[in-house]
């Protein structure tokens, strides 16, 4: 029965675990570094730790103390040496570190490799040095999130009306391009407008002059071309008319199609 009995069983009697962690402790103070078994390093790092401390105190009393437990002069000599240049005066503890290797082959032992901590601590940086956090998004409330849903509402309509708009311009301006080309051909066939009625109106006065015999034959030329052009031309202000009907009624189409629209965006968001 294990009565009163500190620290792990390492399969060897008292004064043999004594010895075994006096050796441990001695060759890694020596070579700052051990490959042993991880119960083994767990169980002389205490030893270690106050040891290091007893370096950090510097008294003799504590010297006595460091060769009582290594059991060698020369090594605790050392040890003092560099703890009293400033190895570990800025640690407060956390002296040994323990990185595992895995089992062993023969009898599959967790193998590990224990070495004192050298490097200087880093101190944390100021608040006021880091860089600020960045605010986490509250969730919104039930007003607000309709006011939100309201607003983007409003955005698209507002969006659906300005493409509407854009699209109705663009028709009105093809059409009227559109009739602009349907006049450049008329004159181009060859059919006078108000111009060349007004030019042949003032040959046929200039005509009359010449002759009464050849007068009214000319005037009823003339009155039957003036007919015919005023004909023409009547047609030429129903098709502009008509073209102008059409625009206003493709115009009212893109209207229609752009509330369409936004009913189906409000819907949608719904």
């Amino acid at each position: 029965m294990r009565h009163n009995m500190k620290g792990r069983k390492l399969g060897t009697d008292k004064s043999h675990t004594k010895a075994m962690k006096k050796s441990l402790v001695g060759a890694l103070f020596l070579n700052d570094r051990i490959k042993t078994i991880e119960s083994r390093a767990k169980e002389i790092r205490p030893d270690v730790d106050k040891i290091i401390t007893w370096a950090k105190r510097g008294d003799l009393h504590s010297r006595r103390l460091a060769i009582a437990a290594l059991g060698d002069k020369e090594l605790v000599r050392e040890v003092f040496e560099k703890v009293a240049q400033g190895q570990f005066q800025d640690r407060q503890g956390g002296y040994t570190r323990i990185m595992k290797l895995g089992p062993r082959k023969g009898d599959n032992a967790p193998m590990v490799i224990m070495e004192l901590v050298t490097e200087p601590v880093r101190k944390k940086k100021d608040e006021s040095s880091a860089a600020p956090k960045k605010a986490t998004p509250r969730r919104l409330g039930k007003k607000a999130a309709e006011k939100k849903a309201e607003e983007t509402l409003a955005n698209a309509v507002e969006a659906t009306d300005e493409a509407s708009a854009a699209a109705a311009e663009e028709q009105e301006k093809w059409e009227v391009a559109a009739a602009e080309d349907e006049v450049n051909e008329v004159v181009s066939e060859g059919y006078p407008v108000k111009e060349d009625v007004v030019e042949v109106a003032e040959e046929l006065e200039e005509g009359a002059e010449a002759g009464e015999a050849e007068e009214k034959p000319a005037a009823k030329e003339a009155s039957t071309q003036s007919k015919a052009d005023e004909a023409e031309a009547a047609k030429e202000a129903e098709a502009a008319k008509e073209s102008a009907e059409k625009a206003e009624a493709a115009k009212a189409k893109n209207i229609e199609a752009a509330e369409a629209q936004t009913a189906l965006a409000g819907e949608k968001h719904k």
